[in-house]
């Protein structure tokens, strides 16, 4: 995933140290650039996808200067300091002091989603500057470390790690919008249709039933589920029918075959498939 226009330089002029960027295989929606300033930074980015940022000060205490949308703020930087910048919006730091910079970006509809299944349907991530926040700082590290040593632990833990920071971004640090984009769904709604979902995995389900459920017509729901959800209405139900075979594989007690049946998979090798493209692994590994 790119992050977006990004202008880095350090002290001397030249490009910072890269010590690791991207992601483990699968489907996270989330990425990480970790870089070191020798001496000083200035930082100019307008990124594609949300962004948040943590700073770690070579020889701290040290003043940051941050530009976000216009306002300009300095502020001590200190272990960790958290920023979390919307997709879209222009940023700009500078330091006179070597600092590490961690960025775990998050494609906008993987927050959409979280933020839906939270009862935060149609939430915004807020702009921050500066903060903190430990459980964010300790997810976004052990993300780091298991990128720069080869993930270790492997994929699938490294999707789960990401797929808990951005269900912890959306609970701490998203807000609904002041009034109700006309024609959204409303986290009823979305209850509803989960539901409906969840009780018909082993069926087909088609777009006008879902569509009929939100009162909708299926072309102006799909439109709409999209906006809401971060995904459309198919890639959802393959969501859930993915989230409850993992369920079902981890617990032991049925056959992959039988498990791919009863959540709506055409057989094991289509949910194999499922598994090893969301996830980065390969079914038999769920099982280990």
């Amino acid at each position: 995933m790119e992050i977006g226009t990004l202008d880095l330089v350090q002290e001397d002029g030249g490009a910072p140290t890269v010590l690791v960027a991207g992601s483990a295989p699968g489907e996270s929606g989330v990425s990480i650039l970790n870089v070191r300033f020798d001496g000083g930074m200035h930082l100019l980015a307008t990124p594609h996808c949300h962004c948040i940022s943590f700073c770690f000060l070579q020889t701290p205490p040290a003043r940051v200067q941050k530009r976000m949308a216009g306002r300009l703020v300095c502020v001590e930087g200190r272990f960790g300091t958290l920023s979390t910048y919307p997709a879209g919006i222009d940023v700009a730091a500078d330091a006179d002091e070597g600092i590490d910079i961690l960025v775990v970006a998050i494609d906008p509809g993987r927050l959409a989603l979280a933020a839906a299944e939270s009862g935060l349907a149609e939430a915004q991530l807020i702009e921050r500057i500066s903060g903190d926040d430990p459980v964010l700082l300790a997810l976004g590290r052990t993300l780091a470390f298991e990128s720069i040593h080869n993930y270790p632990s492997g994929a699938l833990a490294w999707n789960e790690t990401a797929n808990s920071f951005v269900d912890a971004l959306a609970t701490r640090h998203t807000a609904a919008l002041s009034g109700s984009a006309r024609g959204a769904l409303g986290n009823d709604q979305l209850r509803r249709l989960r539901d409906y979902v969840i009780a018909h995995l082993d069926e087909p389900i088609a777009v006008e039933a879902l569509a009929d459920i939100a009162g909708r017509s299926p072309f102006h729901f799909t439109r709409i589920f999209a906006r809401s959800v971060g995904m459309t209405p198919h890639r959802y139900v393959v969501h859930l029918r993915l989230q409850r075979a993992i369920e079902l594989v981890r617990e032991g007690r049925s056959g992959l075959a039988e498990i791919a049946a009863r959540t709506g998979f055409a057989d094991q090798s289509h949910l194999s498939r499922w598994v090893r493209r969301v996830h980065g692994v390969s079914l038999s590994r769920l099982t280990a």
